[in-house]
Parts: structure tokens; sequence; C-alpha cells
């Protein structure tokens, strides 16, 4: 009785706008896009940023006409099965993996909600999708090509410092894509004539192992993999590529800008914000199976010539002539 008095009291407005957070906690105004990632927020803001703008492009807002709801693994990687299936209770209109090992643990939690990945991995032989063209299931994305140049990074090193006798690489044993990294590089050596040694890393203390056993080697140069755990990581590989005086080339630019020597790889700002075009494609209605996997086609070559001088090495102009960014 009360509550009609009250009702009646207020007005028809007030009750209107009281009844709407109801509904709004029962069911959203908007779908929920869920984005899952291994890595941390503080070493992945540029690429959330990313993602919101293709969002954006396609239409779509956080906050005003969808919602996006994050879960972080902070590298731990046996964690994201669990963070995959609470996304997938939530339940999200769209869920986004970043990285095979997320795309992967998606696709593992379900079968029905359409899945946006990236992955430096071949997406066909790590059985994401049927073919490129036509995926065929819930998952489509972006292929970053990111553990495909390993010795393309292997050349561009070779040309800085042709004169070194060995080269360390250093790949994570725990990623999906280290088996294919390690027979890339090899192949690529064994063509150049290059000695390597390979060097594995999955933790913090084996990064520091890692660059120990480096220096015992001999080795003049150091390569570093393309993986997620070593971006997290990158000011610490960074640090200590500085303090053994040790020329390093690396998968992304966000390695050069933080004081490494180069970087090669995909321009993965593009890539995070061509998967919030296709997640907003698909809260429009279009299907995962029917949108074919993009390929990356920007790449970006970085030379910081600050750590160039710092080591006590000149870059040929010919290497130079080609960066598409050099650090001063």
């Amino acid at each position: 009785m009360r509550r009609r008095e009250f009702i009646t009291l207020v007005g028809g407005a007030a009750a209107t706008s009281l009844a709407a957070p109801l509904k709004a906690r029962s069911q959203p105004a908007f779908p929920v896009i869920g984005f899952l990632h291994s890595a941390t927020l503080e070493t992945r803001r540029g690429y959330v940023a990313a993602f919101l703008r293709g969002l954006n492009e396609s239409g779509y807002d956080d906050g005003r006409n969808v919602a996006v709801e994050y879960r972080w693994a902070e590298n731990q990687f046996d964690r994201l099965p669990a963070l995959a299936a609470e996304l997938v209770r939530r339940p999200v209109a769209v869920l986004f993996a970043g990285g095979p090992s997320p795309a992967m643990a998606a696709k593992s939690a379900t079968a029905t909600i359409p899945i946006v990945f990236t992955s430096g991995s071949d997406p066909v032989k790590a059985g994401l999708v049927s073919s490129l063209n036509r995926p065929g299931g819930n998952l489509t994305g972006v292929h970053v090509f990111l553990s495909l140049m390993e010795s393309k990074r292997l050349g561009l090193l070779r040309e800085l410092v042709p004169a070194a006798a060995v080269v360390g690489v250093l790949f994570n044993p725990k990623s999906q894509t280290a088996g294919a990294q390690t027979d890339d590089v090899r192949s690529a050596a064994q063509a150049l004539g290059q000695g390597i040694v390979v060097l594995n890393a999955s933790t913090e203390q084996d990064i520091h192992r890692a660059f120990a056993s480096l220096v015992q080697s001999r080795a003049s140069e150091l390569l570093v993999g393309a993986d997620p755990f070593f971006n997290s990581q990158r000011q610490q590989l960074v640090t200590l590529a500085a303090h053994h005086g040790i020329p390093a080339i690396y998968e992304l630019r966000e390695y050069a800008a933080a004081g490494g020597l180069m970087s090669y790889g995909t321009d993965l700002l593009d890539a995070y914000r061509q998967a919030g075009l296709y997640a907003g494609r698909i809260l429009k209605g279009e299907k995962p199976a029917e949108l074919p996997v993009m390929q990356s086609t920007k790449f970006e070559f970085v030379i910081n010539l600050k750590t160039a001088k710092a080591l006590g090495l000149t870059v040929p102009p010919t290497l130079l002539a080609r960066a598409d960014e050099v650090i001063e």
C-alpha cells in the first residue's frame, strides 16, 4: 500500500527513473563485449585504446551503446580458461581474445558466442579456424604474423653487426609458437651461415639466467622472440641488454621506444583496431564464419640511434634508409 502511495506521490516520471536501474541490473540496456588477454592492463593500454577506436569506427562507444568487460591473466597463462569461462557465463555478445593462447581458451569455452582474435601464429595450423577465407565456425580475427618474422629480424641484426660469430636467440618455451619460431630462426641462420645459441625463458628469473648464459656463450647480439610474456617484460629485457652492452632486436616498436636498439614487426595497434571493427560488425549481425581472417599488411622497422651510439655502433645508411622511424 505504501509503495502505491509513494508512486502516486512522486509521479509517473519519477517511477520510471527508479525502475530503469532495476531493469539495467537484471538485463543490460546494450550488448557486452568480453576482452580477454594474457598480459596486464598496464602493458596493453595502447592496444585497448586501439580496439576501442575500431569499435567507434563501426558505430559503438563503450558506455554509450556497448559495454566492454576486461579479464587480464597477468601473464599467468593457466588462468585463461577460467577467465574465458567467466566471460561466457556473463554472458557476452562477442568475445575478443588477444593472442593465440587466449584465443584457444575462448574457443574451448564456447562454440556459440562469436569470438574475434588476434594471433601471431597461423590460426589454421593452430586449429582456430578451418581456413582464412571461410573461417567456418564462431571465430575470426586478425593474423599478425609476429612469430613468422624471426628470420627477417635475424637478417636485420646481421646487417648491423655482420661480424658477429654467435647470435643469442631468446624464446619462451611455454609459447604455442616456440617450436615454429625455433625452426624458422634455425633455417635462417643456416642460410646466412650464422651461428646461434637458443636460450629459453618463461619467468623474470629465467630472463636473468638467459642473459648470464648469453654472456658465457660469448654471443655478441640478441634476437628476442615474439611473445606476449616478453612484451610484458620489455623494460627488463631492454635494461639487461644495455647493461651487458648487447645489441638486440625485438618484435614491437614499444621495445625501441623503451630504449631497445631495433624492432621489426607488425603494427599491433592497427591489428587491434581491425579487431574492434570486426567486433562491431558482428554486433550488427554479421557472422564470424563469413568474415575472412584479416592478415596484417602494416609492418614497422624502428631504430633507436641513441641506443646505437651508447653501444658504440654506427648504423649503415642503407639500414637507416629502410627504417620507418628513427628515434634520436
